[in-house]
């Protein structure tokens, strides 16, 4: 009978342990980013090379204090593809959406990678280095929907994994 109870125990201790880490990993880190409705979606221009706002409406964002590539964000714009490219540096590094919870549903970032693949949307810079070694990219398709998401640049790459910054890099901040 003892040995009936301690298999129970550990089972539920185990269910109850599994739950935790999945409400730990999917809900517990995240914010909803309050929108500010004038720069919440910003782009690095080709004349000043500095980010500057983008029209936009419908803004929806999350972030987490736990890591600086959570950052998810969707919004539409009324602006063309071909206005934005004129205006606003494209983001050349290979733009690679990472996923996004399954509760925050206008971020499918499997749907995101096709469109930039296919062409049916275009990556652009929001803002290099928003933390070290982390860029802000911004992707836009065809229709006007919109998306953001951090992602490490070449950079971040090289010094997280321990090595010196490339030449071209600024000098990591004390402690990387």
């Amino acid at each position: 009978m003892i040995g009936k109870i301690l298999a129970a125990m550990i089972v539920l201790t185990a269910a109850v342990g599994g739950a935790a880490l999945y409400y730990l990993q999917v809900y517990a880190y995240y914010d909803t980013v309050a929108p500010t409705g004038a720069d919440d979606v910003q782009m690095t221009s080709l004349t000043t090379a500095a980010p500057e706002p983008i029209l936009y409406d419908d803004f929806r964002a999350i972030d987490a204090d736990s890591s600086p590539i959570r950052y998810r964000a969707c919004f539409s714009t009324t602006s063309s593809l071909a206005m934005l490219t004129e205006t606003y540096a494209p983001y050349a590094e290979g733009a690679e959406p990472l996923n996004a919870p399954g509760w925050f549903e206008c971020f499918d970032a499997q749907a995101i990678g096709s469109a930039l693949e296919e062409g049916e949307a275009l990556a652009f810079l929001g803002e290099r280095n928003i933390e070290y070694g982390i860029d802000r990219v911004v992707a836009v398709t065809r229709d006007g929907r919109g998306y953001v998401w951090h992602q490490i640049n070449h950079c971040g790459a090289e010094v997280f994994e321990g090595k010196p910054a490339p030449a071209d890099c600024p000098t990591p901040p004390e402690g990387y």
